[in-house]
């Protein structure tokens, strides 16, 4: 039989306000240990299907569905017969009469991922696709409410490739009141501008701000730094220069000087030496591990809206 409720997770911006809050709040009590023994997902099955290297995310949402009760079959990027021609919706349809939730990183397009949601059964979670990466903003979200007891009004100085990562938090972090998002991306790798005009069209509507520069001049006052490395998972760059292009834009002691008072947020892994030196990832400022352990929380919460919603008593 079919569970009662299933919701995708393809975009933040397939979120409302609601389940946008709800999932980071929940994410955060999970992380202060506030859900007791919950099991959501018992004799829940959940696919986890990865085409690409992953640690955090994929041992987050293994280990989330395990301590929530589910049961796990896993897929590499060579297990299914999409290799052999079947089409996307089919593979999804077929899967869907399974399991019961689809975490799917294939750092493809975002369409694929629709085409697997097609269907009435199975929930799917995008754990990475090449344009975005929705579990990152929830996890992100998730650690800012943890250090700040609050999202609103927080500002953050994101340095670095306009990648999934920094799609994701634009989309997610401009749908909170008084938030500012001030992205420094390397001249041709800023931010996909059709994300820019989502944010953008959120941020008006809530009183935040996004605003994107290429370079790394008058830095602002913030109460975040945030980095992500240079080579995205899956991806490649065409200039074989382009560490260059990307030098100004390290996060080194000198940038979180300009920006005192300022914790450091990095999604990893980390480079050191590129895109974050080894004494801001490692120093007293930096809170980037403790973020890589709420993707472990976050996914909890991610996996138990999946398949329940937002319980009615919630608000």
């Amino acid at each position: 039989m079919p569970r009662p409720h299933r919701h995708h997770l393809i975009s933040v911006d397939d979120l409302t306000d609601r389940e946008l809050r709800w999932l980071v709040r929940r994410g955060a009590e999970y992380a202060a240990g506030e859900c007791g023994g919950a099991r959501p997902l018992a004799d829940a099955v959940v696919g986890v299907l990865f085409r690409e290297t992953s640690t955090r995310t994929r041992t987050a949402f293994s280990a989330g569905a395990l301590r929530l009760g589910g049961r796990l079959i896993t897929y590499g990027p060579g297990d299914l017969q999409e290799n052999t021609g079947e089409s996307s919706e089919d593979t999804g349809d077929v899967l869907s009469r399974m399991l019961d939730v689809l975490v799917a990183r294939t750092a493809g397009s975002t369409e694929e991922l629709r085409a697997y949601a097609a269907q009435e059964r199975m929930a799917v979670i995008n754990a990475m696709s090449a344009a975005e990466h929705p579990t990152q903003a929830l996890t992100d979200l998730t650690t800012m409410l943890g250090r700040f007891g609050r999202i609103e009004g927080l500002r953050v100085l994101y340095a670095g490739e306009g990648n999934n990562t920094a799609s994701a938090l634009a989309l997610a972090l401009s749908r909170f009141p008084g938030t500012e998002l001030h992205l420094r991306t390397p001249p041709g790798y800023g931010v996909d501008p059709d994300f820019l005009d989502r944010a953008d069209i959120h941020a008006k509507e809530s009183g935040a701000l996004v605003e994107e520069r290429h370079n790394m001049a008058e830095l602002p006052e913030v109460d975040i730094v945030y980095t992500t490395r240079w080579q995205t998972t899956g991806t490649t760059k065409p200039d074989p220069d382009w560490r260059r292009v990307f030098a100004p834009f390290r996060v080194d002691a000198a940038v979180l000087a300009a920006c005192p008072g300022a914790v450091f947020m990095h999604d990893l892994p980390a480079h050191r030496g590129d895109e974050v030196t080894g004494e801001v990832l490692d120093g007293p400022a930096s809170i980037a591990f403790q973020q890589a352990e709420n993707k472990y929380h976050s996914a909890r919460a991610v996996l138990e809206w999946c398949l329940d919603g937002i319980p009615a008593e919630s608000a």
